[in-house]
């Protein structure tokens, strides 16, 4: 008689190839962190051979899509940003979107920009029932009282939590917006964190001959603040600390990495200060590794990649304890931390590093040692699980059987 031996063999899961449409009014070679953000996490999403669909406005006249075997570049109409030099916000294309995705559907959608052209993306995602995930990068409520419009912020919060509730999740770098966002009726809100890249960003990068453009030696303290130069950054408040640390430390410089609708208006104010303007790649990785001291009083941020990649750089960072800060920063031991909106308490921690060396370089090495573990791989990694969840709403299976059987003959 016929016996028939079963055996299970357990073979390796393969990781399903979505098609996803990425959604955004900012994107590289535009300088922010969100463009930062955009441009790690879709290129992420290519190295692991998702088809990745991109959606932005354009950016100048001679702005052309760059396709790739795994990238397809679909450029809208866009007008200025008031206050925001070099970047658009796209105008609303819900039917042009509509056309394409039921041309070329999408696995999944993602919105990384509450503008127009996010919410045309929200509508024709919705109407062709496509799963939503969305971002919430910039506390646009917040920078309200900043450009003139705080009579206005009572309408934007509505607006914004209207706009993530349709998505399916809404994701958030870090556990303090995650609970702001609750507060105010905000709905299936999930934590996606943010990376910093350390082969760029590192204390390697000093830059010896830079420092003695600013006028120090290397026993001399730099402050630095690297970041847009507008109001919603609390420029006052890095000025005021630094002339703290100039009285605790006369040697002491401050450099300001950046550029934006005030540095006009500082750069005449304060001729002591460096301004630098915008800086990219290695020539601000070398800006930063060549200062000693960060100072950062913004407190409009989500997460704030300026934060790490100063920690990354070797920086003694004095910050307020929200956005990164309040997730990466260990007070005394790699950085320093004043209570939010504490204006005395943050000139206090900075005055602290001023006249101190040993201090600014112990606080600046466990700032490194943290940073390192700061991968941008395990992001991309929780952002993919996230969107093969919403693609795939059964559970995947982890792992996929073959049976085989093998007939032996008995007599």
């Amino acid at each position: 008689m016929d016996a028939a031996e079963f055996t299970c063999q357990t073979l390796p899961s393969m990781r399903p190839q979505l098609r996803i449409a990425v959604v955004t009014e900012t994107y590289p070679p535009e300088v922010n962190g969100v463009a930062m953000t955009l441009g790690r996490l879709v290129n992420g999403l290519q190295v692991r051979n998702h088809q990745v669909q991109l959606i932005r406005p354009r950016q100048h006249v001679d702005d052309q899509p760059q396709p790739t075997a795994t990238l397809s570049e679909h450029l809208q109409r866009g007008i200025a940003l008031p206050r925001y030099e070099g970047l658009k916000m796209g105008l609303p294309a819900k039917a042009a979107l509509t056309r394409l995705w039921t041309k070329q559907r999408p696995d999944v959608v993602q919105i990384a920009t509450e503008g127009p052209l996010g919410w045309s993306a929200l509508a024709a995602a919705n109407k062709l029932r496509l799963p939503v995930a969305s971002d919430f990068h910039t506390n646009f409520h917040s920078y309200s009282s900043h450009y003139g419009f705080g009579l206005l912020r009572r309408a934007i919060v509505a607006y914004l939590r209207k706009f993530h509730n349709k998505a399916a999740v809404t994701l958030v770098p870090t556990e303090g917006i995650r609970r702001e966002l609750i507060a105010s009726g905000y709905e299936n809100i999930e934590i996606i964190g943010r990376g910093v890249d350390t082969k760029l960003f590192h204390p390697g990068r000093r830059d010896p001959s830079l420092r003695a453009r600013w006028g120090v030696n290397e026993n001399e303290t730099v402050a630095v603040y690297v970041g847009r130069l507008a109001a919603e950054k609390n420029l006052e408040l890095v000025f005021r600390a630094f002339d703290a640390m100039r009285e605790a430390n006369p040697a002491a410089r401050l450099v300001l990495v950046g550029d934006g609708p005030e540095r006009a208006l500082w750069q005449a104010r304060r001729p002591d200060a460096i301004f630098c303007g915008t800086q990219i790649g290695e020539a601000l990785a070398a800006h930063y590794a060549s200062g000693d001291v960060f100072l950062f009083p913004s407190l409009t941020e989500t997460w704030g990649n300026v934060t790490i990649e100063a920690m990354a750089s070797g920086l003694a960072v004095v910050a307020y304890d929200c956005a990164a800060a309040e997730e990466v920063i260990r007070h005394g031991e790699n950085g320093l931390k004043a209570p939010p909106e504490d204006e005395a308490g943050f000139i206090t921690q900075a005055v602290t590093l001023a006249p101190s060396t040993a201090l600014q370089r112990r606080l600046g090495t466990a700032a490194a040692a943290c940073a390192a573990q700061l991968s941008w791989d395990a992001i991309i990694d929780s952002f993919e699980r996230v969107l093969l969840r919403l693609a795939q709403p059964e559970p995947a299976t982890d792992t996929q059987l073959e049976w085989s059987s093998t007939a032996r003959t008995t007599s």
